[in-house]
């Protein structure tokens, strides 16, 4: 059987680092934050007299997918948090764990838990090619399409016709997921989903 890395974080890497600004700390941005690396889910900056300012951010978490709410000041710093991307396939689930396997290297295999993928777990299919990031030898997370395409495999009967008309009902994708769709939508029909969302975008017409 193939070997699980599950190599510990080593967060006392001093290689020099980009330095970041709490004006810096937007949507997406990774830095280290007392130790431990942490993605920016979303910021507020408020401007205050003279100048000055703050942010009100809100972080993930990479290691244990814990969601904070932290202020930073204007004087603040942090090191950017450095990773690197490889091209990992989707194996399979058990026990609330996702494993993937490195293209290049099949023999490295990485599993991450439910609660560090979130909804991107509802997303995913098997064989399905996905990038990783890393840090050091650790992998964080991964990153998907915005936009995807799923059939739906289980759907309430659609309006005569295929009228587009007001409401919405649910149907499940091939994954397993529910997504809230128009009337219309059927079962078999494909449909593109925004993965961050997790709301359906259109039908696909053949």
């Amino acid at each position: 059987m193939d070997k699980i890395i599950i190599n510990k974080l080593n967060l006392t890497n001093q290689n020099a680092r980009t330095m970041l600004e709490h004006n810096d700390l937007k949507r997406g941005v990774r830095f280290l934050f007392k130790g431990e690396p942490y993605e920016v889910l979303d910021s507020t900056f408020i401007f205050k007299g003279r100048g000055s300012s703050t942010v009100q951010v809100k972080m993930k978490n990479l290691i244990n997918g814990k969601v904070i709410n932290q202020t930073f000041h204007q004087d603040d710093e942090f090191e950017e948090l450095e990773t690197r991307k490889v091209e990992l396939e989707f194996i399979y689930s058990k026990d609330n764990k996702y494993f993937f396997k490195e293209i290049n290297n099949p023999s490295k295999i990485y599993f991450l838990e439910d609660k560090i993928l979130a909804n991107k777990k509802n997303f995913l299919k098997p064989s399905m090619k996905v990038e990783g990031y890393f840090y050091e030898d650790r992998l964080l997370n991964i990153n998907l399409p915005i936009k995807m395409v799923f059939k739906v495999i289980e759907a309430s009967i659609g309006l005569k016709g295929g009228r587009e008309q007001p409401g919405t009902k649910p149907v499940t994708i091939e994954t397993g997921a529910i997504i809230n769709v128009p009337l219309f939508v059927k079962t078999g029909d494909l449909i593109e989903v925004n993965t961050e969302t997790g709301e359906y975008v259109r039908r696909i017409i053949k």
